[in-house]
């Protein structure tokens, strides 16, 4: 039988949180007071792949990209509620395999529309002048 409050159990925890506070803090100030201070027109610029830029980095992307990320996502998910249910398989049964079966082929068919409405394509054919396709 455990004697102790319960109060003394917690002080590890605090204690860690504590050291681990003054590390952060120490960390930093040594930063400021060690690092490197020098200013230059340069130092501001984005810079990739040691590719000086060309252009401005504020580019406007069309609506395109964003159904197609959004497309990504909504069947993304499908991938975590499939772990999920395949995570309690056994609790669930015949009937929780007939509702992943419903719910894949539901996500399927989901899928194709969106695929034969031109959702996915991202080819200059649907561009802003010829466009084919207005239902999306």
């Amino acid at each position: 039988m455990n004697t102790m409050p319960d109060s003394m159990s917690v002080w590890p925890i605090v204690l860690y949180g504590v050291l681990v506070l003054f590390l952060l803090a120490g960390m930093v100030i040594l930063s400021y007071l060690l690092g490197e201070r020098h200013h230059s027109r340069a130092r501001n610029e984005p810079y990739e792949s040691g590719i000086t830029p060309t252009e401005s980095a504020r580019i406007r992307y069309g609506v395109r990209y964003y159904l197609v990320a959004v497309f990504f996502l909504l069947f993304d998910i499908e991938a975590a509620v499939l772990f999920a249910w395949a995570v309690a398989f056994r609790e669930v049964d015949w009937i929780g395999y007939v509702e992943a079966v419903l719910f894949i082929v539901t996500l399927a068919a989901g899928l194709v529309y969106v695929w034969k409405l031109g959702g996915l394509d991202y080819s200059p054919k649907y561009g802003r002048r010829n466009r084919q396709n207005p239902k999306i």
